[in-house]
């Protein structure tokens, strides 16, 4: 049959719709406003971590847009903790600009939880709060950030970076059950040359050739496809369409839960969504 021979035409104008547009649309976006090429040096707090001078032992997860270009593009990730009665908070992240003057990309420090990324307002993704439990899981985060493969090594594309970290440290702590954004650019490059791993969430499986390409499902990422360092997926619970450099386009993600000593793995496996 003749049309089957405008197959390849036919996958090529997927592939513009759902990867390339996307891009140009967010590129045209981030240099036509009147802040375009704008860089500002802005940490300061956007007022969504609790005060540190709660009690309660702390996990927090945030994105924000990049710095400069890459903001077009893909967004920073970062872990936020504090242990019970401590009256600070420690950021988890990788900083790639370290490893081009001969430092570590790794930095673990007291710093502001939820603080502005270089004038990009940063969005919670994750919230868990509680005691014994929570201070276990932070416990962890610092072993995970202390064996991290890659912390003299930093790629924007498509990784080992910033992303990539907080991938790995998501998958030693699957109780975050954590969903990065489609637009994570590098949470996909799996350590190690792996071909094959559990999805961060750690509810799920994922392919990935060296994060140029892949596939992933999983109950809390639905499913992705992973071409050239961009993510086109479709979500399910709570419904919403991942598209590269846009983001998450529907339902937000977030999910915040409690856990204390006395919690039941009942109560535990039915996490309150908002």
């Amino acid at each position: 049959m003749k049309p089957a021979r405008f197959w390849p035409l036919k996958l090529l104008g997927i592939v513009v719709v759902l990867f390339v547009l996307p891009v140009g649309c967010m590129v045209a976006a981030h240099y036509g406003g009147d802040s375009a090429g704008v860089w500002s040096s802005r940490h300061g707090s956007t007022h969504q971590a609790p005060d540190a001078d709660t009690d309660e032992a702390v996990i927090q997860v945030y994105a924000a847009r990049a710095a400069r270009w890459r903001g077009a593009i893909g967004v920073h990730t970062w872990i936020a903790t504090k242990r019970t009665n401590e009256r600070a908070y420690t950021r988890f992240e990788v900083i790639g600009y370290r490893v081009r003057y001969g430092g570590g990309a790794v930095r673990v420090r007291e710093g502001t939880p939820d603080g502005m990324w270089f004038g990009n307002a940063p969005t919670l993704l994750r919230e868990i709060r509680g005691d014994q439990r929570v201070d276990d899981m932070i416990e962890r985060l610092h072993v995970a950030a202390d064996v991290y493969p890659y912390n003299d090594v930093y790629h924007v594309w498509p990784g080992p970076n910033s992303n990539t970290f907080i991938a790995h440290l998501a998958r030693s702590v699957p109780e975050l059950r954590l969903e990065l954004p489609p637009n994570a650019v590098g949470k996909d490059y799996l350590p190690g040359g792996a071909i094959a791993a559990f999805t961060p969430s750690g509810r799920g499986v994922q392919l990935s050739l060296g994060g140029y390409a892949g596939l992933l499902a999983g109950f809390e990422e639905g499913v992705e496809i992973n071409l050239l360092g961009l993510t086109v997926g479709l979500d399910v619970f709570p419904p919403a369409l991942k598209l590269p450099a846009v983001g998450r386009v529907g339902f937000a993600d977030l999910q915040r839960r409690e856990m204390h000593v006395a919690d039941s793995p009942v109560a535990e496996s039915a996490p309150e969504v908002h």
